[in-house]
Parts: structure tokens; C-alpha cells; sequence
């Protein structure tokens, strides 16, 4: 790809970003002005004014950037749209709730249901326009992908799913050896990095670098905990420092708080529905309303996790532990449903308040398929070391049939990168998953 064309794409993407904050929130600058800024009690002289509107641009920026909703180009169509529409859902309602508050009621919400449908055939219109502008500058990338003993076929298979973005153009064996490998990189306008020895990925990174060829690489389990390390100097010498003890003490005790507060309210707004959830699961069979089974947590400690039964009673009568797959029969209609929409998960706010669980980490593993995976996986372990989460980066990130070493990979990338606001982003992403399901999302940042 031209290289000429590569350096704007940055810029491409801010004046995109600008276009749709400025549409936006003109939009809410005219409903402001036009239907609420005289109806309150107290109106606002100019500068108060000026600041909610500047308050409702921050809000859609926050919004935009946790759902990816200015990355033109990397996300599809579809995808794109259901990023904004839920940012700009999510902005609203509390810029609603913020303009009830400064009127001292609830104000009249026929305007800002007028804004949001307006805002949802602006974001249509930008996001149609500007993902075929950009197609129209980068075309798919032609790449080569280099790979080991494993073959890379998963790989392949999704990025394969995004043609808009990559053509995986050829395909070579690392047993070809360097001097051919660099050869075959010089014909394409990237190169995937896939389980390959340690010497000859040096060699192909060093050799990239040098030609300016871009690079994807599926990294290794200590690649991930290099990406943790803390940078330190030794008088002149440069070394990275990894702890490798998990969370610290205070990390350890705000993301406490964080999970009391949070599943304490959780529990009580969803109490309502968990109630609808429960009755139609005893009405379908009369069977149990909860599901209780063995898991791992922080250290290996077992505990008991409550789900919503979403299986026929005594599923597992047989006694071998499996996982459930999409076109599973012990799966109930009503479970069908729940699982969908991953309500069968909220019975584990009683886990987290207890103290079993947190909000956000890697997901719970029965003990028994722990020990299946730690076979061909030893490091499996690794992502003991937090509590086990509702919802976790796996989870947001991967899909239903991500490989178990990705969500290892993807689990270890969440504890060495932990901070409460990536908790809060997963929190959040984890609604827009909710709402909107959807699959195969790539997410390329750069």
C-alpha cells in the first residue's frame, strides 16, 4: 500500500471524528435552545449555555471512543452503526435525565426522542459516506502469512471474514527459511506472524521494521506478559520489571468497592426481571429456577456459581462435564432465550457481593475441564491469579467459539493491563454486546 497515503490515514480519521461531534452537537445545541433553555425555572445566562453544550460533546466523545464508534474503516458497516447509535442512545438519555434535573422535572421528552431519530439517520448517512470514501483510498491489504508447526487456518478463516480489509494473498512455511521468507515479504503490503520459532520471528520483526512492512503478529503467553512490564533503568542499562503477582493491594481494594457498589445497585434494578426469569423457567418444566455448579476462582478456590437453569433438568446425568454448543437440544426454549442475551449470568451478582467473583475477570472454569485444558495448555492456571468475573475482555472481545488459548491469551492481556477504568470500559461494552449482538468484529487500533 502506498506509504504516502498510509500517513493520513490519522488525519482522515480526526476530521471524520470532528464532522460527526460538530453535526451532533449542533443538533443538541438547536433542541436546547429551541425547546428547554426558556422552560427552565432559572434560565441560563450565556455561559451556561455554552457549557452543556460543551457537556453533551465530552459525553458523545466518551461514548464514541468506548464503542469504537470513530473508527471508520476498521469496524464494518453494521458494526459502526450499532457503536454510534448505542453512544448516541446512551448520551441523550442521560443528557435527558441531566435537563430534567436542571428544570426541577421531567421535562417534555417529545424533543430529544426528535433529536435521537435525527442523530440515527445523521449517523446512517456519515457512516455510509465515510466507510466508502475510505474503502475507495485504502483498499484491502495483500498479505503473506508466515507460520510454524500449528496451523494457522483459524487465523485465516477470520480474518478472511473482512475482505474489505485484508487479502491473505500467499502462505509460507517458516521451514522455507529467512532469505526466502524475506524475499516473498517484499511483494506484499503486510505479513502475519503465526507460531513460529522465537530466532526466526526476531529475524522477520528486525527485517519489517527495517522495510517499513506492517506487521500482525498472534502473540505468544510471554509476549503478553512483556506488554505488562514496567519499564525501569539500572544506572544506564534499560530493563522491563513483571511482578507477576497479579493486582496490588490497592488495585485490589477499589476494585472491591468498585464491585459492591456497582452489583449491590445491579441486584436491585434487575431484581424485577430476575423475577419474570424465574417464573418462566419454573413454568416451562417446573423445574429448578437456579443452576448451582463447582468453579475456580483467584488461587484455584473452588466456589459454587449461581446461573438461571437454562438446561433440561439433570443435563448432565451422565456425569462428564462438556461444554454447551449453539445447536445443544439439553438447552430449554426459555434457556435459548436467556443465553442469548447472557441473562442467565445475573444470579452471579449474588456471587460478586459475596465475594466470590467481581464484576470484571476471567470467566469461571469448572475445575474438571481446568484440568483438561492445563494439558495441553500448563499455563492455564496463569489466569487465577484475579477473582473469576461476570463479564471479562474475553467475553467482549472474542466470540462464542473463541479457541480456549485465545481467551487464555485474551484473559492475561485483561490482568497485566488491569486498571478500573478498562473495567469500566468491559462494563460497557458488555451492554453494547447485549443489545446488540454481533460477530466478527476486528478491532484494529493503528
Amino acid at each position: 500500500m502506498n506509504n504516502k497515503k498510509e500517513q493520513y490515514k490519522r488525519l482522515i480519521s480526526f476530521f471524520s471524528a470532528v464532522i460527526i461531534l460538530t453535526l451532533t452537537t449542533a443538533l443538541f445545541g438547536y433542541t436546547w435552545y429551541e425547546y428547554y433553555a426558556s422552560d427552565i425555572i432559572l434560565p441560563f445566562y450565556r455561559k451556561g449555555n455554552w457549557l452543556l453544550v460543551g457537556i453533551y460533546t465530552i459525553l458523545t466523545l466518551l461514548f464514541f471512543k468506548i464503542y469504537g464508534g470513530f473508527k471508520i474503516g476498521y469496524f464494518k458497516k453494521l458494526d459502526m452503526i450499532y457503536s454510534q447509535s448505542l453512544s448516541i442512545l446512551c448520551v441523550n438519555a442521560i443528557s435527558y435525565l441531566q435537563i430534567s434535573l436542571i428544570g426541577r422535572r421531567f421535562m417534555n421528552l417529545m424533543p430529544m426522542l426528535l433529536m435521537t431519530m435525527v442523530d440515527i439517520v445523521i449517523i446512517i448517512s456519515w457512516t455510509w459516506i465515510m466507510t466508502t470514501v475510505h474503502l475507495k483510498i485504502y483498499p484491502p491489504r495483500r498479505l503473506v502469512i508466515v507460520y510454524g508447526s500449528r496451523l494457522a487456518e483459524n487465523l485465516v478463516n477470520k480474518m478472511s471474514l473482512r475482505i474489505d480489509k485484508y487479502i491473505i494473498s500467499a502462505s509460507i512455511k517458516e521451514e522455507n527459511g529467512f532469505e526466502l521468507i524475506k524475499d516473498k515479504l517484499l511483494e506484499y503490503d503486510g505479513v502475519i506472524i503465526c507460531d513460529i520459532s522465537s530466532t526466526l520471528r526476531n529475524d522477520i520483526l528486525k527485517f519489517c521494521f527495517e522495510n517499513s512492512i506492517r506487521t500482525y503478529i498472534s502473540p505468544k503467553i510471554s509476549d503478553i506478559m512483556l506488554r505488562g512490564a514496567e519499564e525501569i533503568k539500572l544506572f544506564d542499562t534499560p530493563l522491563l520489571l513483571n511482578r507477576n503477582y497479579g493486582l496490588t493491594f490497592e488495585q485490589r481494594m477499589f476494585k472491591r468497592i468498585f464491585d459492591i457498589v456497582l452489583s449491590i445497585i445491579g441486584f436491585v434494578v434487575a431484581l424485577p426481571l430476575m423475577l419474570i426469569i424465574a417464573l418462566a423457567i419454573k413454568l416451562y418444566d417446573g423445574g429448578p429456577v437456579f443452576y448451582k455448579q463447582k468453579r475456580l476462582t483467584i488461587n484455584s478456590k473452588e466456589f459454587l456459581v449461581y446461573k438461571f437453569r437454562s438446561m433440561i433438568i439433570d443435563a448432565e446425568k451422565d456425569g462428564v462435564a462438556r461444554l454447551a454448543c449453539d445447536d445443544d437440544d439439553r438447552i430449554t426454549p426459555v434457556g435459548a432465550f436467556i443465553r442469548k442475551v447472557r441473562l442467565d449470568e445475573l444470579p452471579q451478582l449474588i456471587n460478586i457481593i459475596k465475594g466470590d467473583m467481581s464484576i470484571v475477570g476471567p470467566r469461571p472454569e469448572r475445575p474438571e475441564l481446568t484440568e483438561q485444558y492445563k494439558k495441553d495448555m500448563p499455563e492455564f492456571e496463569f489466569r487465577l491469579k484475579v477473582k473469576a468475573g461476570l463479564t471479562g475482555y474475553a467475553q467482549v472481545v472474542g466470540e462464542y467459539d473463541t479457541t480456549p488459548y485465545d481467551k487464555l491469551k485474551m484473559d492475561l492481556m485483561y490482568i497485566q493491563n488491569y486498571s478500573l477504568l478498562l473495567d469500566l470500559r468491559i462494563i460497557l461494552m458488555t451492554l453494547k454486546i447485549v443489545i446488540f449482538p454481533s460477530k466478527n468484529n476486528i478491532d484494529e487500533q493503528k
